[in-house]
């Protein structure tokens, strides 16, 4: 496998997946162009909780994608087809059970989030809005990760572009032109939400009609195949307490920084976002992998697996490398551009040494996410994400209690450092799960160009 043939997987989607941070910026600085303040803040607030509800069911598509990258590579249109069909049931359920429970959320959200006043209003508006669009968000992971597992590379590159422009587009025309204010902001997503489902429904349709042949009757008898739900819940559940595990860090990160006051907290808050902004270029690096190791695995093919492996390392560390220098280079240029504050740059520069070593520290463990999410076994994704969490807790009572913020963004560098240590350490043990790892694999003696 050539590097240009990953790259060709992976830069596309590095670039489709950095429009996500610059929507949510262009939002902000929306609402930002109104007169009252107040309706940042319940812009802000509201985007924070969609962003949790969202990210704890994002291995909606994780999974699908492994799935879907499988059945591809055994050339099994039927489990292709049940790799989008199951994930995308669950999706519905999920939406709609958001919406028949979005009064109490809310509420259990606003009271945790410690919201009141106009931005609780304000909040409370555009959430009434946004939540309509829960069960499209959720099928548009079941539609992307698809058609990634499948390597429709372009196919989702476009509804990933094509829905943030119609957003920021939409947001602009209805806040600033039509004066709808957060309601604006709330209709630009839900829109974009619903036209990036229909698109890909659109292209599923016409690219695959193959897979979508079946009867009700036969649909009804292969979801009830208790094996492969087991497994489909299997890895999901494991995904899914890898970000419970992570949405722990960051909330203990956050509360421990406010703690130390306003502008430590603003500090803190402006580091985040850029650390934010680096891991999603590790996003496309990420999603080759997983795409590669799926269709090695759906192949058996024995030495597709072990190069996406190697070269996974090799691009993590290149990366890293230069986005790190990228920022020792710029961060005099890029730190303003997130605050005008004097104060505020001023403690940014203290600590900004840190995020240097975040790319480093971090990046492995990033890209190895997508080999083993590929391969379908999260549950060692799981454990290391629990083992890093651990030893993050244990760096991080004593360092925070001597050393300030200092010592909480050194647990933070921590634990970033063995995420990546840890599912380093579990390579091996996923060769010894992928069994056709020990066999003589025919299918790796053919020729490059015939597997790529």
């Amino acid at each position: 496998m050539k590097h240009r043939y990953y790259l060709s997987l992976a830069l596309p989607l590095t670039f489709a997946t950095i429009t996500v941070p610059l929507l949510g910026a262009v939002d902000t600085a929306v609402v930002g162009q109104l007169p009252n303040p107040s309706y940042i803040g319940g812009v802000a607030v509201g985007t924070i909780i969609f962003n949790t509800m969202y990210w704890l069911f994002g291995f909606l598509r994780v999974s699908t994608s492994g799935f879907a990258a499988q059945a591809h590579g055994a050339k099994d249109e039927l489990q292709s087809t049940m790799a989008f069909i199951r994930p995308l049931c669950l999706a519905i359920l999920i939406g709609l059970f958001f919406i028949l429970v979005q009064k109490p959320l809310l509420q259990v959200s606003l009271h945790f989030l410690g919201v009141d006043g106009q931005v609780k209003d304000i909040c409370t508006e555009y959430y009434q809005i946004r939540i309509w669009g829960a069960p499209f968000a959720l099928m548009n992971y079941v539609v992307l990760g698809w058609l990634l597992g499948m390597a429709q590379i372009k196919e989702t590159v476009i509804i990933q572009l094509l829905m943030n422009i119609l957003n920021i587009f939409l947001a602009v025309l209805l806040v600033l032109f039509f004066h709808l204010n957060a309601a604006g902001v709330a209709f630009a997503t839900l829109l974009a939400e619903i036209f990036a489902f229909c698109l890909g429904v659109f292209i599923l349709v016409k690219n695959h009609k193959a897979h979508f042949h079946f009867s009700w009757k036969e649909l009804l008898v292969h979801l009830s195949d208790r094996e492969p739900l087991k497994k489909m819940f299997t890895v999901n559940r494991d995904l899914f307490i890898r970000t419970i595990c992570l949405l722990a860090v960051f909330n203990i990160f956050t509360a421990k920084g406010a703690s130390f006051g306003e502008l430590i907290l603003a500090a803190n808050a402006i580091l985040i976002q850029i650390h934010y902004i680096m891991a999603y270029f590790y996003d496309g690096l990420a999603n080759a992998s997983s795409i590669l190791t799926g269709k090695a695995v759906g192949e058996r093919n024995k030495g597709l697996y072990k190069e996406t492996v190697k070269i996974s390392f090799q691009w993590s560390f290149l990366f890293s490398a230069a986005i790190a220098l990228l920022f020792l280079i710029g961060r005099n240029t890029i730190i303003p551009i997130f605050t005008v504050v004097d104060e505020v740059i001023i403690i940014v520069h203290q600590y900004e040494w840190w995020l240097v070593l975040f790319p480093l520290c971090a990046c492995v463990g990033l890209v190895l996410y997508g080999v083993f999410t590929g391969a379908t076994e999260a549950g060692l994704v799981r454990n290391s994400m629990i083992g890093s969490v651990l030893i993050f807790l244990a760096v991080f009572f004593p360092a925070t209690q001597f050393w300030g913020n200092h010592g909480l963004w050194f647990s933070f560098i921590t634990f970033s450092l063995f995420r990546s240590v840890l599912l380093a350490l579990y390579v091996p043990k996923l060769a010894v799960k992928l069994d056709f790892l020990k066999e003589d694999d025919i299918s790796s003696k053919r020729t490059e160009k015939k597997v790529l």
